[in-house]
């Protein structure tokens, strides 16, 4: 992945108050908000590559994600995720949108 410069405040706000954060090796980051969705990434195989807060520090999550951003596939987009139990699309909200 190139060296963008990207706005990471979005990131950085999330990240204080998040669950954990996730990502599947390619272009999708996660910043999981609740543990319904910690357990649903779980779910979804992303166990090798999720570091909960209550395991990491907010600087150990934050460069986890500055080094995945790095490392990914193109189209990388970075997401909070919380439950939405009236509409799951409604959860997801665009942290760093994909650059094309």
């Amino acid at each position: 992945m190139e060296n963008n410069v990207i706005d990471l405040s979005p990131v950085q706000t999330r990240v204080a108050t998040c669950k954990a954060i996730a990502w599947d090796t390619c272009h999708k980051i996660y910043v999981l908000m609740d543990d319904e969705q910690v357990s649903k990434m779980i779910e979804y195989g992303y166990e090798g590559d999720m570091l909960k807060a209550s395991e990491h520090t907010y600087e150990v999550l934050m460069n986890s994600i500055m080094d995945w951003y790095a490392n990914a596939c193109d189209l990388v987009f970075i997401d909070a995720v919380s439950t939405n139990a009236k509409n799951p699309n409604d959860g997801f909200e665009t942290l760093v949108g994909q650059s094309f």
